[in-house]
């Protein structure tokens, strides 16, 4: 018996404010969007970030 798959994507969080991609997560496939507090480099404070999948 071999080890199973986990079904994983990748998605990217985008700043709300100035639109950059600045993280990627690997995350089981389904569910909400993440809305995560994190650190943007470019406005050098915290903002809120949703996610995103790139095309």
């Amino acid at each position: 018996m071999g080890k199973s798959k986990k079904k994983v994507e990748i998605v990217f969080l985008a700043c709300e404010e100035t639109g950059d991609l600045n993280y990627t997560i690997r995350r089981k496939m389904g569910g909400e969007k993440l809305k995560l507090m994190k650190f943007s480099p470019r406005l050098r404070k915290h903002t809120l970030h949703v996610e995103k999948k790139k095309r």
